[in-house]
């Protein structure tokens, strides 16, 4: 058994060289044959062989130009931003697979800069919304205005929809816990259905459509925390942290304005192209399990929970957790031109899609103990 495994997973490996050959662009070599394990192979051989070689060509060459569009990304983005490697790629999976990203940090560490550049970088339509406690809902998704216009020699009055700033491919929710909770409420479903519903008409947001939240954890006074169902709708929880000495240092040195121009390496289209590419990547079977063992078990009550859970957590994650977990690693394994999802695609997700789905109990923040910590436990035991 296991040398019939090591040869269809050689031969596997044969035939996405031989795709990236063919459809690679500039007649570059195999994109796609790096890094994919053993048993990713194998799963890709079993697609191969089940006579579907066309559409596993389109997504082969598809998958080959995603890869060396982030490249590009990440070649641009570094030209204003500073390091924060992980950051940028966890935004870049919640982009480009069509999910919403709840950015947290402190004050001063370019969350906006980033999220514009990265807009700019994607040639998307950004907006910026600076949530406030007297922001109305109107104020996001727009109202009815009446307007004067002329028909037939005559001036009538008739009313028109006035879109607001939601109406964008990639919108920053700036300080989105500073506005009371019909405001966020507003926001929210707009990213649930995609659509935005004024004076009995239903106006449809443009294609594609993100919202990267910002929110500031050292501030509670004045604010009103996203309920946790709210929170459940974030694809991820990106966590931005303090340069390291050596980046502090470049930033430092970056002081003297200059204006880099960003290239637009990707367009919308490109964009819609691949967040359905990224949902059709094959994930294997060992790693589709984690993702449910890792949901699973972060709920108190269940057979395979560790003591832990049931000491800190109050509820766990649901199954909408599962579905960012395997959506996650699809397009992380994406990023660089994988074309199986594997267990350490898995692993290395976990933390930002499910630290915002664990609802954490009294005695867990009396002894300091964090969602971070407790998928860290979840990780080692699975």
């Amino acid at each position: 058994m296991g040398r019939w495994v090591s040869r269809t997973a050689g031969w596997a490996q044969g035939q996405v060289a031989r795709a990236g050959r063919a459809g690679g662009p500039h007649g570059r070599g195999p994109l796609l044959a790096r890094g994919a394990s053993e048993a990713g192979c194998v799963y890709l051989a079993s697609s191969l062989v089940n006579s579907h070689l066309g559409p596993e060509g389109d997504d082969v060459r598809q998958l080959g130009k995603l890869a060396e569009a982030v490249s590009a990304l990440r070649r641009e983005l570094a030209k204003v931003v500073v390091g924060q490697d992980e950051v940028i790629t966890e935004l870049l999976i919640a982009v480009l697979s069509g999910g919403h990203a709840l950015v947290v940090g402190v004050p001063g560490l370019a969350k906006t800069l980033l999220v514009s550049s990265l807009a700019a970088c994607l040639d998307l339509d950004f907006g910026r919304v600076q949530f406030t406690p007297d922001l109305l809902p109107a104020d996001i998704t727009g109202t009815d205005v009446l307007e004067q216009v002329e028909r037939d020699g005559r001036l009538r009055h008739e009313t028109a929809f006035w879109k607001g700033p939601i109406f964008a491919n990639v919108v920053l929710a700036d300080e989105i816990n500073r506005t009371p909770p019909k405001t966020q409420a507003a926001l929210l479903q707009a990213m649930q259905e995609g659509h935005v519903t004024v004076g009995g008409r239903t106006h449809p947001l443009p294609r594609p459509f993100q919202v990267l939240a910002t929110q500031n954890p050292i501030e509670q006074e004045g604010t009103y925390m996203l309920p946790e169902a709210q929170l459940d709708r974030f694809l991820l929880e990106v966590r931005i942290g303090y340069p390291s000495l050596q980046e502090e240092a470049e930033i430092a040195r970056r002081v003297a304005p200059d204006h880099a121009e960003l290239e637009r390496v990707v367009t919308a289209e490109q964009v819609l192209g691949f967040g359905r590419l990224i949902p059709r990547l094959p994930i294997t079977d060992e790693a589709l399990d984690l993702c449910v063992k890792l949901a699973r078990s972060s709920r108190p009550g269940e057979a395979q929970a560790p003591a832990d859970v049931g000491r800190y957590v109050r509820f766990g994650a649901g199954p909408r957790g599962t579905r960012a977990l395997v959506l996650a690693a699809k397009a992380l394994a994406s990023l660089s031109g994988q074309p199986v999802a594997d267990l350490d695609h898995v692993r290395r997700v976990a933390l930002p899609a499910l630290r915002h789905r664990l609802v954490l109990g009294y005695r867990a923040e009396a002894e300091g103990v964090t969602s971070d910590h407790l998928i860290t436990r979840l990780l080692e035991s699975a």
